[in-house]
């Protein structure tokens, strides 16, 4: 009797996964893509989500998306899998034969529904009006002319978003294009962009379905309903059928519905990767809309009028100065409805439009808890460039360590490697994105109360482009954590924050600052001195004596593994470097004390020989640089080689 109760048990089992067939999985393949998630899915299964991604079935094949009638490329997809980069062929194609012809389309945007809406950002609306016409229009309103000959057309727009189209435009034809922000200028056809990002913003109701692990559905009137993952429901369904069986049968049920949820579990844990595991639906579950009601916005940017910031600062009092860096001076703050805020007042206005333009561009697209969050800031047209991010109370990893903060055996070895891991997964996510940070140093690694890392200061970050090895620019960055390779060769890659991580590594292991100008010049670079030291294997020459290296074997074992880490990202050639990802693989191995590899490295082979030689930047480089730091904690950058 109990055989026919087992076999019955399967049965029902997976007559029931067979049965549940119209339900949604967890994720989607899609070749060289991430995996698609809610709001994302496949033409297939248009059920499963807002925006399908064609060409998935096929790893070898473009991938698209259909906005409208028309079909664009997907890039890339954000970790989110709420951005999708797409190109448009066709306008690049028009804007390099004749730049008027670009002006020709709107991008048609699928209609909002009850799981959320869809936004092109950054875009302007341009207006094309005839040229022999007079237009009284406000002063924040540009004109080109460049299409007059051919067109007899006078292009329209505005350095502002407008709510309205102003009446005297009212007639001419509108054109929403996407723009590139940091290529503004008064000609539209040298910041119009022909690759852009599609923004998919949840509803409240399905951005809580999606925060409860469940995926938004629509039923067949249209209207708005959550489901969850099968595995859930199967797990109740088991649960139930063997209370119904009865005790003995009940046991078994339960067992195989375990097991079949486990299998399932790991087969998507293998698939998704050790790093991808780390990033996947942590961005998911914050759907808050980045533009703040009743404000004005400028490029989708929240905008603060200068005098509501005035006030917040009560009039940028000096006792309330935070730190001052490279691009301008920080003050605390609070907001009229009690947010507390840093607020960064931008040195000189010409010379800072660029720094401003960047932070903006790249902390309005990013989304990442060690990633130190923008609130908004003035408009370009303000009297005074401002920008409001985050208040984060208790100072940076640089004056903890060796500023007026600094106590011994305040910051544990455990929580160095807890900070160690945060700052290396917020600079992964940031390659991930595109993101060449650039100024990786203490000073720009903030903590909270409970020393949580957040990430700042990205005025000299750079949007890397896609599928090229580096980004020929002049060099920036802070002495002592500047890659000399890209100093020497003027070659940006991701590497570069790889080394100047490196030096953070130093600095977490001996906590003493990266350049130290009352040592010999030999010696005045932490990095320099450090790999000499590294390579002698001298590690209690350098490291921090309140860390219990001599007393605590397994904590020496984790400095030791830590430091050879760090001697591998310090390497003067970029190639010999780790990638991020591949430096918190082994930061996680190192604090579960499964490294067996760095702890016993040893630099025997001839390119360890002669590091220094190679590393070692010009003494007056970092003598000038250290000198213009201001040894007041907390502080922001010192100013930019």
């Amino acid at each position: 009797m109990v055989l026919p109760v087992y076999l019955s048990v399967f049965f029902f089992l997976f007559a029931d996964h067979s049965a549940s067939a119209d339900e949604c999985p967890s994720f989607f393949d899609c070749g060289n893509l991430v995996k698609l998630r809610f709001p994302l899915t496949t033409p297939e299964r248009k059920d499963c989500g807002m925006l399908p991604i064609h060409g998935c079935e096929d790893p070898n094949a473009e991938k698209t998306v259909q906005l409208g009638a028309k079909m664009f490329l997907v890039t890339r997809v954000g970790i989110s899998n709420t951005e999708v980069f797409i190109r448009d062929a066709d306008l690049q194609k028009r804007w390099v034969n004749d730049g008027c012809d670009a002006l020709c389309c709107n991008i048609t945007l699928p209609p909002s529904s009850p799981l959320g809406s869809f936004n092109m950002s950054p875009s302007m609306v341009m207006y094309k009006c005839n040229s022999s016409l007079n237009y009284s229009l406000p002063k924040q309103f540009l004109n080109y002319t460049g299409c007059g000959q051919s067109k007899n057309e006078t292009i329209f727009f505005s350095t502002q978003d407008e709510d309205d189209t102003p009446s005297s435009l009212a007639a001419c034809p509108r054109v929403e294009v996407p723009v590139n922000t940091m290529a503004f200028s008064a000609d539209p056809f040298t910041f119009i962009a022909s690759e852009f990002p599609v923004t998919i913003q949840l509803s409240n109701d399905c951005a809580s379905c999606v925060s409860d692990k469940g995926i938004c559905r629509l039923n067949s009137t249209g209207g708005f309903y959550c489901s969850k993952f099968k595995e859930h429901r199967n797990t109740r369904r088991a649960w139930k059928l063997g209370l119904l069986i009865g005790v003995p049968s009940a046991t078994v049920v339960i067992i195989i519905g375990l097991v079949v949820i486990v299998l399932r579990n790991k087969r998507r844990h293998k698939s998704l990767g050790p790093q991808n595991q780390s990033r996947t639906i942590e961005s998911d579950n914050t759907h808050s809309n980045v533009i703040l009601e009743g404000r004005h916005i400028y490029f989708k940017f929240p905008v603060f009028s200068y005098e509501e910031l005035e006030e917040a600062t009560n009039k940028f009092d000096q006792s309330r100065e935070l730190g001052s860096g490279g691009f301008g001076t920080v003050y605390y703050g609070k907001l009229k409805d009690g947010r507390e805020v840093a607020v960064k007042r931008l040195f000189e206005r010409n010379s800072c439009v660029q720094q401003f333009m960047n932070e903006v561009k790249i902390l309005t697209r990013l989304r990442h808890k060690n990633l130190v969050s923008l609130y908004g800031g003035t408009s370009r047209t303000s009297r005074e460039l401002l920008l409001v991010y985050e208040y984060i109370p208790n100072g940076t990893l640089g004056c903890h360590l060796h500023g007026n903060l600094a106590k011994p055996g305040s910051l544990s070895w455990p929580l160095r490697m807890r900070i160690a891991i945060e700052t290396a997964n917020a600079l992964s996510y940031l390659h991930a994105s595109g993101i060449v940070h650039r100024d990786v140093k203490s000073s720009n690694l903030l903590l909270d109360h409970h020393f949580c890392v957040k990430v700042a200061d990205f005025g000299i970050s750079r949007l890397f482009p896609m599928f090229v090895s580096h980004v020929s620019t002049a060099p920036a960055g802070s002495p002592g954590y500047l890659d000399p390779e890209y100093y020497q060769f003027c070659e940006l890659t991701e590497k570069s924050d790889v080394y100047s991580f490196g030096v953070v590594l130093i600095e977490l292991i001996s906590s003493k600052p990266a350049i130290i100008v009352t040592r010999t010049k030999d010696k005045i670079s932490l990095a320099n001195m450090a790999v000499k030291k590294i390579q002698r294997r001298a590690f209690t020459e350098f490291v921090d004596p309140s860390l219990c290296f001599e007393s605590d074997d397994k904590v020496k074992e984790m400095i030791i593994s830590v430091a050879n880490l760090a001697f591998q990202c310090l390497q003067r050639a970029r190639e010999l470097r780790p990638s991020m990802d591949k430096v918190v693989e082994f930061l996680h191995k190192i604090e579960n004390g499964k490294d067996d590899y760095l702890k016993h490295l040893e630099f025997h082979g001839a390119r360890f020989s002669n590091w220094e030689i190679h590393t070692s930047l010009p003494t007056s480089l970092l003598l000038d640089g250290a000198r213009s730091m201001n040894d007041s904690m907390p502080q922001l950058p010192p100013r930019t080689v």
